[in-house]
């Protein structure tokens, strides 16, 4: 499983609820969870907190993943 779509997961978000809170679309984090495209820079802080994780967490390959 993606290490994006497991953290949502985690904290019991939807996608739709996820795009809500960083004011993307539905369609950007499905991108995301695919590996499709990876999200913007500015809005890695904003995910980080949502997820309750590091940005640094946020780009690690998905092996090393905590």
């Amino acid at each position: 499983m993606n290490y994006l779509k497991e953290l949502r997961l985690r904290k019991g978000l939807t996608q739709e609820r996820l795009s809500q809170l960083l004011n993307v679309s539905q369609q950007a984090i499905t991108k995301w969870e695919s590996g499709e495209c990876l999200p913007r820079a500015d809005k890695l802080p904003r995910l980080a907190e949502i997820l309750g994780c590091t940005v640094d967490e946020l780009l690690r390959e998905p092996d090393q993943a905590i």
